[in-house]
């Protein structure tokens, strides 16, 4: 959101960017765009999702607009109603296959709720973007809109690799079910590095239990919550970075993750599963080795053939930095501007 706002802001456009505070939320750090927060006690369930819908519906009744944007389906209701409320053109910014994610295909009746609410606003959401072809192939079948494809790519800045002393792993990113902790972990028994793990989520407990269990403590190393600012220094000194999902759900399995991007613009060779986006872009530029099965035999032996083949790591590491030139956000935001600027030429 911050590079979306940004390049929106850098374009000539006023932007005020609404979320959420958490109770443990972090101060707010300047940006050149307005941001604002409701402040919401109740974290999580049907009760946080009604209050907070509420809130940023009657948040947003007076404030000036030209036009408004949703991101994701849990802020779809309110911009859907105040723009037809008070006229103005809309925007969807779907970040995911929100009914199909792992934490709502889990349970039937919550699905069944967000699909009627997606079939009752999406169609009516002419503009948005995602993030790869096939969400927008899933959204174009689904509901019979035409969205942009605007990746959630790095910003392309001049890169030195460091020397790397100290060989490390790393997982960045939310530490929640269907991320493949499960299978991660028990390999790390096997391999001679650290894995480092930047985030929290509805398993971090569950991943630090295992740890615990395999007696992991000193080799797994929990960062927890990492500022987004802090991120790039433990991204560029990883020898390997870890993009792992069950494809228990649609969401995971058509998914473009953030850190896969980020790793590529750290020149970090990283671990992936075979799926149709990340395969895709490595038949393309190879920067990443791509698992069929993920189990942790399969996973300890791709890490260890990364961190002892130097000729393969090499290789992988210098096509990062080719394809580094071509999946950055300066490219992704032309994207970006041209659906806002057809937004505002129609309307």
């Amino acid at each position: 959101m911050n590079r979306i706002c940004t390049s929106l802001h850098n374009a000539g456009y006023d932007v005020t960017l609404i979320g959420r505070e958490r109770p443990n939320s972090k101060p707010l750090i300047e940006r050149s765009f307005r941001q604002i927060r409701i402040k919401q006690r109740i974290d999580q369930g049907k009760l946080f999702y009604a209050i907070y819908n509420l809130k940023l519906f009657l948040r947003m009744l007076f404030m000036k607009m030209d036009a408004v944007c949703a991101i994701d389906l849990d802020t779809i209701l309110p911009v859907y109603y105040i723009s037809k409320l008070r006229r103005k053109p809309r925007v969807y910014d779907a970040h995911e296959l929100f009914c199909e994610m792992e934490e709502v295909v889990t349970r039937p009746a919550t699905q069944k709720m967000w699909y009627a609410i997606e079939r009752h606003t999406v169609p009516n959401f002419p503009y948005g973007y995602t993030v790869n072809k096939s969400y927008v192939d899933e959204y174009r079948r689904m509901y019979g809109v035409e969205y942009a494809i605007v990746r959630n790519a790095t910003v392309l800045r001049p890169l030195t690799i460091p020397e790397k002393k100290e060989k490390y792993i790393l997982y960045q990113g939310a530490v929640n079910h269907g991320r493949c902790f499960e299978q991660l972990i028990p390999a790390m028994q096997h391999v001679d590095a650290k894995l480092i793990i930047c985030g929290e989520g509805n398993f971090y407990k569950g991943a630090q239990e295992i740890a615990q269990q395999l007696g992991l403590q000193d080799k797994i190393i929990f960062k927890g919550y990492v500022p987004p600012h802090e991120l790039p220094e433990y991204t560029l000194h990883a020898s390997v970075g870890i993009t792992l999902f069950v494809a228990t759900s649609r969401s995971n399995e058509l998914s473009l993750a953030n850190r896969f991007f980020d790793y590529m613009h750290s020149g970090v060779p990283q671990l992936a599963a075979r799926y149709p986006e990340y395969e895709n872009i490595n038949r393309e530029f190879e920067i990443a080795s791509l698992l069929d099965e993920i189990t942790p035999e399969t996973i300890a032996t791709a890490l260890n053939k990364l961190l002892t083949d130097n000729a393969y790591y090499q290789r992988l590491q210098q096509n990062c930095l080719k394809a580094r030139e071509i999946y950055c956000w300066q490219e992704e935001e032309k994207r970006l501007l041209a659906v806002y600027q057809k937004l505002f030429t129609n309307a």
